[in-house]
């Protein structure tokens, strides 16, 4: 039986989107959704997924990876905390979404308006992928996108504007392209390599 079902476990609603958009490029169904806010409770309830997940029904749980100062293998081990089932697909944007959104750069360069040189070759490399994404719609021809995702001027304490997700779940759904983002983000080529080896194994079966 090949890798055809799956629960979806990740800790926003952008990650869900370009996690369904992984999914579907592989005809896996994503049977029910756990959405919540943060990584916490990714955190907390890891190790329960990895035992509870199963060839009938596994496991896709996306995090990110935050922090330079710790490396993905490292994140998944101090998570599940034992021996990782193989039907449990923990996997870490580095370092965070933004990272794999951004990696498709010409769909970003022409969402945003923006020359495409902005956008580095590595975005697995950018420390802080929300802020840099947030700094390239400050440069966007287009008033309206850049005011949706760039914070007002009054608000100090937003990291972003009031339609940020909205706009960007709407960019991934529409016009981010998996296998050329893939060729510019590590990590995700790294998560894409692991469902195929997957969906290979289960038809070599």
């Amino acid at each position: 039986m090949g890798l055809n079902n799956l629960i979806l476990v990740v800790e926003d609603r952008l990650t869900d989107a370009v996690s369904s958009k992984i999914l579907q490029h592989f005809d896996i169904e994503i049977v029910r959704r756990v959405i919540y806010e943060g990584n916490s409770y990714l955190q907390r309830k890891a190790s329960n997924y990895n035992r509870a997940a199963h060839q009938e029904c596994g496991v896709f749980m996306l995090t990110d990876l935050d922090s330079p100062n710790i490396c993905p293998l490292t994140l998944i081990r101090s998570w599940v905390k034992g021996d990782l089932n193989r039907w449990f697909f923990l996997r870490v944007a580095v370092m965070e979404i933004e990272s794999w959104i951004m990696a498709d750069r010409q769909a970003v360069s022409e969402f945003l308006a923006i020359p495409i040189n902005r956008i580095p070759r590595n975005t697995d490399e950018i420390t802080d992928p929300k802020e840099f994404l947030v700094s390239l719609a400050r440069r966007s021809r287009q008033t309206r996108l850049r005011e949706a995702l760039v914070p007002s001027r009054n608000d100090k304490s937003a990291k972003t504007g009031n339609e940020y997700n909205p706009r960007l779940i709407q960019f991934v759904r529409d016009h981010w392209n998996l296998e050329r983002a893939a060729s510019v983000s590590p990590s995700l080529k790294r998560t894409l390599d692991r469902l195929t080896e997957e969906k290979n194994a289960g038809t070599d079966q």
